[in-house]
């Protein structure tokens, strides 16, 4: 089409609502259209984010479509032209007036004790529509109440309306049937099956859209009232999504935690780590006073002004000699304040935010971004190389999901074993350890056959591949124990073989994309800069060689060349993949200064301690796995005399000598924007109060060079591959101190294919042992059709066994040995 061609005009559609014309959007529902036109229809088994089923009978409304007017369901019905619409009409009150006395039939009128009273949708239209008074003298339907369904969510029957939104959710949104009706008639109710608890990652938003107190969460019940709480609009910062919330404070007390529809981020919905990681918050082992050691060596409480002359003394050093690991819980903010005082004033570029499980910085800050809107779009091509989403990123799995099974997205899997996606992927390939880079060149040029993945497979991916449209390429670590030196490769030959592709970094750790983005990787300074000949405004000097990634800074600890070593909210001994190195590395340094919130395994090996503020008591900014920032606000002061890491991080340059330039927030935001060029344009002021957050502007269209894919190990007949990665819940520590989250931590157990636990008849066994040089242990064993044979998959973190113990920096896979255990 030319720019002189004329264009079809879209139009609304004209329709009649209570005796005014309006117009509604082309296939508009008209509920949504009454909505945005500003009349308001009663509802409750109505949500935008999901399909509407019509079962409250609420919505009833008199229309007209031609035929005269009828009742008709307003959720139900998208609106057409001409169509008269009556809401206050006499036959739409006493419909309204029905279908509410119906309900209350059998609910209980035990709003003053309910969670749900004050902010209760059937309260609300019981008033504001409802018939005023009740009819029904006999005796209401009693239920056990209430039966805990999980660990998170209590579920009392008696108060139920059967409004099917949270099966619906369960089902249709999260793909976790495990809530659903049971029995017929007047009897119906909403329940699990029986040793079926309500086991999923999001069963959190089901209290949420509950319109009455049938759903309740464990972890607020009974805490406070609609009225009692405060709150603000703030930014999950479990992950790297970036989810909006609502944080709500009672007496200097987070109490809750609330998903807002961002409509280009996480819809409303939430992962129960992001709704309730909350109470680590609470958490009586808070450390809240600067500690060090004295002449006794124990960490004891010191001054404020004694614990930062000690850190700067310890920052006096040879600029090589200081290493800094951590920063992606930080606020963008903080982040570049410890970049400046660690690169600016101390000189030192041995600085990562990613704890080895993360990817070189030039992929995430050089590969063309794409958003994740654009990622989900209808029709589109998502390719996704790296970890299970459900497990590091759950807010962006939900969008995923929707993409494919709502609006016609084509997944391409390819991970080390099957995830949470595969049953709804169009192509679903394994890449064996040490193998994705073969296996994804394979998609664009025949390159020689690739172990477990069949032509057909191989031929079907060609042929999606083969298109002009964007393609979306979501990408992580799938695999600690394999070099990422094969999902680089990987990277690269997409790149190189679809330079239309846009690529999305599913980095597990919170605010790591903001981190990168303000320099915390070797080689980069704030604003993505990798020129550190030319310096920067506002800095005293840059470093002029380019430092040490997390791997290196613990290899030179263990070798005696680090003698200051900066954690920043970061716990290698617990964290790192490769145990033994962060051992060696810990006892090769002189000092360690933590900035944390709790004692970790790391921090009690601190000389110096800083007690830092932590979510929803620190203001800031979030940027997440696309670019897009968003506010972090607080809501409740930090306990005793925790700070802000941005301060903290000012006041060691001051004994420094230095003044950082900065005392306020609004200071560091101006600085920030006057030094770092992708927030140039950033408008702060009005951050705040935008709807979704804006986005960075990172098309840098860097020239990476990429070589020739590395070649696939060679693992000997009797090895089994390891792949390790993360879940939801384990034994990390915000987890570990947010009360109700601490005992969902599945145990450790390794899981084959039943390929494999065939061939070592194994069926009448419970326990495997596992050998790896020096190391034999028994672990229970799971048979898992999502193991591709001959490999191994044992999660890190879980309690019963440390899989970090098997694992080495830098080697290029891990095998084991697996062989029947005594122990059966």
């Amino acid at each position: 089409m030319t720019a002189t061609e004329p264009t079809e005009a879209v139009t609304g559609v004209p329709f009649t609502l209570n005796g005014k014309e309006y117009e509604a959007e082309q296939g508009e529902l008209l509920i949504e259209a009454c909505d945005r036109n500003g009349v308001h229809i009663p509802r409750f088994c109505y949500h935008k984010r999901m399909k509407p089923v019509g079962m409250c009978r609420m919505c009833l409304v008199e229309v007209d479509t031609g035929r005269g007017m009828k009742l008709e369901p307003s959720c139900m019905l998208p609106v057409t032209p001409e169509m008269k619409v009556e809401t206050e009409s006499e036959a739409t009150k006493a419909a309204q007036d029905g279908v509410l006395e119906l309900l209350l039939t059998n609910h209980p009128l035990d709003c003053p004790v309910c969670d749900k009273g004050g902010e209760c949708p059937l309260q609300d239209n019981a008033y504001a529509f409802g018939p005023g008074e009740s009819r029904f003298v006999e005796e209401k339907r009693h239920y056990e109440k209430p039966i805990p369904i999980s660990d998170l969510v209590h579920l009392d029957r008696e108060r139920c309306i059967l409004c099917d939104r949270c099966t619906r959710f369960a089902s249709d949104v999260a793909g976790d049937p495990l809530i659903h009706f049971i029995d017929r008639g007047s009897s119906t109710q909403v329940n699990t099956f029986p040793d079926h608890p309500f086991s999923s990652y999001f069963s959190g938003n089901t209290v949420q859209i509950c319109p009455v107190g049938a759903l309740t969460a464990s972890p607020y019940r009974f805490k406070a009232r609609p009225w009692d709480l405060d709150t603000v609009e703030s930014t999950a910062m479990v992950d790297a999504t970036g989810a909006r919330v609502l944080l709500q404070s009672s007496q200097n007390e987070l109490v809750r935690v609330l998903g807002v529809d961002s409509d280009a981020v996480n819809w409303g919905w939430l992962s129960d780590k992001e709704r309730f990681i909350y109470q680590a918050t609470n958490s009586s082992s808070r450390i809240t006073e600067p500690m060090a050691r004295g002449g006794g060596q124990e960490l004891s409480p010191v001054r404020w002004v004694d614990g930062l002359s000690s850190a700067a003394r310890a920052l006096q050093i040879d600029p090589a000699r200081v290493g800094v690991i951590g920063g992606a819980r930080l606020t963008v903010e903080s982040q570049y304040a410890w970049a400046k005082l660690i690169k600016g004033v101390v000189g030192s570029d041995n600085l990562d935010a990613q704890i080895g499980d993360g990817l070189p910085a030039v992929l995430t800050l050089g590969l063309p971004r794409t958003t994740i809107a654009q990622a989900c779009a209808p029709g589109g091509i998502i390719v996704l190389i790296g970890p299970d989403p459900k497990e590091e990123q759950p807010s962006l799995y939900l969008r995923i999901r929707h993409a494919v099974t709502e609006e016609g997205a084509t997944l391409i899997e390819v991970t080390p074993r099957a995830t949470s996606l595969s049953d709804i992927a169009t192509v679903s390939l394994r890449s064996g350890p040490g193998s994705i880079s073969q296996l994804v060149a394979n998609f664009f040029a025949e390159v020689g056959s690739v172990e477990g993945v069949s032509d057909a497979a191989l031929a079907k991916v060609r042929s999606l591949l083969n298109t002009d449209d964007p393609i979306s390429v979501l990408f992580g670590r799938g695999n600690l124990a394999e070099s990422g030196r094969y999902t680089e490769d990987a990277l690269g030959v997409i790149r190189n073989s679809r330079p239309n592709a846009k690529f999305l970094p599913m980095l597990r750790r919170g605010n790591v994309v903001g981190a990168l983005e303000m320099g915390f990787s070797p080689g980069f300074l704030p604003g993505g800069v990798r020129n550190f000949g030319a310096g920067l405004e506002n800095w005293p000097d840059v470093p002029q060689t380019t430092g040490k990634n997390c791997d290196g800074i613990l290899r030179a600890a263990a070798a005696g060349e680090i003698d200051t070593l900066v954690l920043l909210g970061a716990d290698p001994l617990d964290d790192f993949p490769d145990s033994a190195l962060a051992h060696d590395a810990f006892d090769g340094v002189d000092t360690v200064i933590a900035v944390d919130t709790f004692m970790t395994a790391s921090s009690r090996h601190a000389s110096i301690f800083f007690p830092a503020a932590m979510f929803g008591e620190v203001d800031g900014t979030f940027c997440n796995l696309e670019g897009r920032l968003s506010p972090v606000r607080a809501k409740v002061t930090p306990p005793g005399l925790c700070r802000p890491d941005w301060m903290i991080a000012a006041e060691i340059g001051s004994q420094l000598g230095f003044d950082m330039g900065f005392a306020t927030l609004a200071e560091l935001r101006a600085e920030i924007s006057s030094t770092a060029f992708s927030f140039a344009k950033v408008d702060w002021a009005a951050l705040d109060n935008a709807e979704d957050g804006p986005l960075l502007e990172l098309d840098r269209d860097w020239d990476l060079e990429f070589g020739e894919p590395a070649e696939p190990p060679v693992v000997a007949s009797y090895g089994m591959r390891l792949i390790v990665d993360r879940k939801l819940w384990d034994l990390g520590t915000m987890t570990q101190e947010a009360g109700h989250l601490a005992s969902l931590s599945p145990g450790a157990a390794l899981h084959f294919s039943p390929t494999d636990v065939q061939m070592m008849d194994l069926a009448n066994q419970s326990y495997v042992t596992i050998d790896h040089g020096d190391i034999s242990f028994d672990l229970p064993f799971v048979s898992d059709h999502r193991v591709p044979p001959r490999s191994a998959w044992l999660p890190a973190r879980l309690p019963g066994f440390d899989v970090r113990k098997l694992l080495s920096a830098g080697r290029s896979i891990t095998s084991v040995r697996v062989r029947t255990s005594e122990a059966n």
